[in-house]
């Protein structure tokens, strides 16, 4: 007769608890795994397979107790460092998202916005587009299996029980919020740029000849311009999207090693 005691039941449940919790928190923050299409069952249950999978290779957790103050402190540790990493991949999507939002001004396409159900707010189409273009890409790039790697290895950097955080870390991943105006601007420049001599021009051409309203040529002109200088943009886009997830992932590897307290201070 096989006898547990519940030395062996609690070491097993704090193996494989907060490990879970960090999991989740990360699956559920991240934008590919905590999309609203993707039923909550299915995230609870992919984090418990890596949960299950990483559990053995992981640096031995402490013998806190989980129902104590102590391990819910650990247990919102893990959350934290979850909720974290899953705000750096969601800032790296966000900047086409912006990109979209500033090509569909200058274009005129700010109107043809449509519910998503993802973010719970109204977007634009090309924003939206292009969502779908980095998504696709992300998995082709194996952008997925390099963050779960990190995910996984992050458990050596940030150890269970870590007892605290270095304070400039969080400051380090609000800073990183600028990427979306800086790498969204960059990205909608030419096409902006482009745009906004073309309303110059219409404007110019408005003032001598009034009789050439903005809609009767401004909106098709802008239009189609737009769209010709979207192809031009979609041929290069794969370049920009690679460099912005290499960026995406340093940056994640950086927070880690940043999150670590400071040696000497306890």
């Amino acid at each position: 007769m096989v006898e547990v005691t519940f030395a062996q039941l609690q070491g097993w449940l704090v193996a494989f608890l907060w490990p879970f919790a960090r999991l989740t928190a990360f699956l559920a923050a991240s934008p590919l795994w905590g999309h609203s299409s993707v039923p909550n069952q299915a995230k609870v249950g992919l984090a418990a397979l890596v949960t299950v999978v990483i559990a053995p290779n992981l640096p031995t957790p402490p013998t806190t107790a989980v129902l104590s103050w102590a391990g819910l402190g650990i247990m919102l540790e893990q959350v934290l460092i979850g909720i974290a990493m899953g705000l750096v991949m969601r800032v790296t999507f966000a900047v086409v998202q912006a990109t979209g939002e500033f090509i569909g001004l200058q274009m005129g396409l700010a109107f043809a916005t449509f519910f998503d159900p993802g973010s719970g707010t109204n977007m634009v189409v090309l924003s939206r587009f292009l969502y779908m273009i980095t998504l696709l890409m992300f998995l082709a790039f194996d952008g997925h299996l390099i963050v779960l790697e990190i995910l996984a290895t992050s458990f050596v950097t940030l150890p269970i029980g870590l007892g605290g955080f270095n304070p400039g870390a969080f400051e380090l991943l609000a800073r990183y919020g600028g990427t979306i105006f800086v790498s969204g601007m960059l990205l909608a420049l030419p096409l902006v740029g482009s745009l906004l001599i073309i309303n110059l021009a219409l404007g110019i051409l408005n003032r001598s000849a009034p009789q050439l309203t903005v809609f009767n040529i401004g909106f098709p002109t802008s239009l189609t311009v737009g769209l010709a200088l979207m192809m031009v943009l979609m041929t290069d886009i794969g370049r920009f999207l690679q460099g912005m997830f290499a960026q995406a992932i340093d940056f994640l590897r950086q927070l880690l090693e940043a999150l670590a307290p400071l040696s000497g201070v306890g």
